[in-house]
């Protein structure tokens, strides 16, 4: 079992109602450089959290679902994937999950960055049915063919699928995001040790 450091559950929530500070250093009173470059800290540590977050999520789940030729149906192959990537999501209330859509080469571009977003959009709405806050979630603009795993221009499974990963942090300003302080307080508890600054990846 390996250690990773990650931000406790407060600077988290401290961070997702930031937004990037506006004007230059040069321009602020001193509280406002003070206050900027505290901002700039934070970011820079939340870009370091959501990337070892990426990481974990990609050693502890299977991100990619595959789909037959020129369907956006879901299997019952694609249904196991996503039940453990939502049962894995809805650990992290305050992170945001994209899923990216993807086709084989067979096809005109347009109509197969259409089928990618049909299918990005299939494994969302299964997310959400499975009890993912559906603010969590984006389906990003399809990538269509753009972006093939094995190149070749005939039919190959491999190719059409969603990826889904670590896109963000929810605004935990906004209403309904489900992080009182009651509720930060049980993430810091159960991801915390008693040191504070490490949690254990299983």
């Amino acid at each position: 079992m390996k250690k990773i450091t990650l931000l406790s559950a407060a600077s988290v929530v401290a961070i997702a109602g930031c937004s990037v500070p506006t004007g230059t250093l040069e321009n602020q009173a001193a509280f406002g450089k003070a206050s900027a470059i505290t901002q700039t800290a934070q970011l820079a540590d939340l870009t370091e959290y959501l990337k070892q977050l990426s990481a974990q999520f990609r050693a502890n789940v299977p991100t990619t679902v595959n789909f037959e030729f020129n369907k956006s149906k879901l299997d019952a192959e694609a249904r196991r994937v996503l039940d453990q990537q939502a049962a894995w999501i809805k650990q992290y209330p305050l992170i945001r999950f994209s899923v990216y859509g993807h086709t084989d080469l067979v096809g005109t571009e347009s109509y197969n960055r259409r089928l990618g977003l049909r299918r990005a959009q299939a494994a969302l709405n299964y997310l959400v049915s499975q009890g993912v806050s559906r603010r969590q979630l984006r389906a990003v603009t399809s990538r269509g063919e753009s972006q093939p795993l094995i190149s070749t221009p005939g039919a190959e499974r491999l190719n059409r699928r969603t990826v889904t990963d670590v896109m963000g942090v929810a605004n935990a300003r906004r209403r309904g995001t489900g992080m009182d302080g009651k509720r930060a307080l049980i993430v810091y508890n159960e991801y915390v040790t008693d040191a504070g600054s490490e949690v254990v990846a299983e």
